[in-house]
């Protein structure tokens, strides 16, 4: 009794796999079983069969249109300019606090650090350089000195050795003499050192100066931009170390549209290219292409790109989401039904169209964009007969009898 259950299954699986795999094969041996079918009937039936091999099917006569070919994507919006204002000196805070969401100038105040010993600091160095300036003179005189004291022990020296050539001077004033000269280039020496040490000593005042000036400085915080405040700023009366975070400040006009476009639409992007975006909450906005990264993401193999929009109102949030169409040269294209769509073979896209002969071909497409009423497709000639209803039932040299839709507008 479990036999025939069996060979059902076979006989069902064994149709099914020549439906699918198999149909082309099928097809042509339906086709020749009519043949000879026919050749069995009376001459009558000759034209009912020949009738019989023409499949019907639904067609559209499209005609290619103009359009703009937008290259569409998806991004969010980000400040401008974003930074994290921190200390470079410690100290304690001794300025009122600023609110977050308040609007700030460039070189406004943001924190105060109390000035401390700094100052104490600063005179204590500037006493010192003028200490070191004051030790100028001394240094120069002694050098002077001992120049003026090397030049008398060269006389001297002189005089003694010929002197002593002539047997008038014995060789200890020689001797005495040249020991003479040997210690004035000695304090000459010296002088030069001193003098240097000198220098040196106003060099080293004058940079403990430029340190503590410049920590001073410090002290005041400033806004390097115009913008918001999205943190509050550092509260009256606490420690600051270096480091630690004053405010953050946003510049929100202009504001930037960040989106990656896929590798395959990049040379469809250019600088300066008009875009409009559609933010999450309803609002559009316009502005143009001011950077187009040249450097794929590793992971994502997309390059980033940046639009420039206006923001005077500042309704704009820094992180809202945004749909991004950038504007790039127009194409023609067919406007099909999305169900027209299949696949050869090979797994190609396309659809099949009914050729001059009226005969079913495949034509392989390249889709630019997705819309309501269809999708535009690029690849086909000027005017098409797309099958749209039987493609899937036909192949490449199947004759088919037309049944026309109207195209929709």
């Amino acid at each position: 009794m479990k036999l025939i259950p069996l060979i059902t299954a076979i006989l069902v699986t064994g149709f099914l796999y020549f439906l699918v795999f198999e149909r082309e094969e099928l097809i042509a041996f339906a086709q020749t079983s009519e043949t000879e079918a026919a050749d069995d009937t009376p001459e009558s039936s000759e034209e009912a069969a020949g009738l019989a091999k023409i499949i019907r099917v639904f067609a559209l006569k499209s005609e290619a249109r103009q359009i703009d070919s937008a290259v569409i994507m998806r991004g969010e919006t980000e400040a401008a300019r974003s930074v994290e204002v921190r200390a470079q000196t410690s100290g304690q805070v001794v300025s009122e606090p600023l609110r977050k969401g308040s609007y700030v100038t460039a070189d406004q105040t943001l924190c105060q650090i109390d000035v401390g010993t700094r100052e104490a600091s600063l005179a204590e160095a500037n006493a010192r350089l003028a200490e070191a300036r004051a030790r100028v003179p001394e240094a120069q005189a002694r050098l002077d000195e001992a120049m003026a004291r090397l030049d008398e022990a060269k006389i001297n020296d002189n005089a003694a050795s010929k002197l002593s050539e002539g047997g008038f001077a014995s060789e200890t004033r020689v001797a005495s003499a040249q020991a003479a000269v040997r210690a004035a280039e000695a304090a000459v020496a010296a002088a030069k050192s001193g003098l240097q040490s000198t220098g040196a000593g106003i060099q080293s005042a004058e940079a403990a100066i430029a340190s503590v000036q410049k920590d001073i400085d410090r002290l005041k915080i400033t806004a390097p931009f115009e913008g918001l405040l999205e943190t509050d700023s550092a509260e009256l009366g606490s420690l600051m170390q270096p480091g630690a975070l004053c405010a953050t400040i946003l510049q929100l006009d202009p504001m930037k549209l960040v989106g990656f476009v896929p590798e395959t639409d990049v040379d469809r992007v250019e600088i300066g290219a008009l875009a409009g975006a559609r933010l999450s909450g309803g609002q559009e906005v316009q502005g143009r292409v001011t950077f187009l990264s040249r450097s794929a993401d590793q992971t994502t193999r997309t390059f980033r790109v940046e639009i420039q929009v206006p923001n005077a109102d500042l309704k704009i949030r820094d992180g809202q989401t945004a749909e991004i169409i950038v504007a790039a040269d127009g194409a023609k294209a067919h406007l099909l039904p999305q169900s027209a769509l299949t696949l050869n073979d090979d797994g190609d896209l396309g659809v099949r169209i009914v050729d001059d002969n009226s005969l079913a071909q495949f034509r392989a497409l390249s889709l630019l964009r997705d819309a309501s009423e269809g999708v535009w497709v690029a690849g086909l000639p000027e005017v098409a007969d797309v099958i749209v209803i039987g493609q899937e039932y036909v192949v490449d040299g199947v004759a088919v009898e037309a049944t026309f839709e109207e195209p929709k507008q």
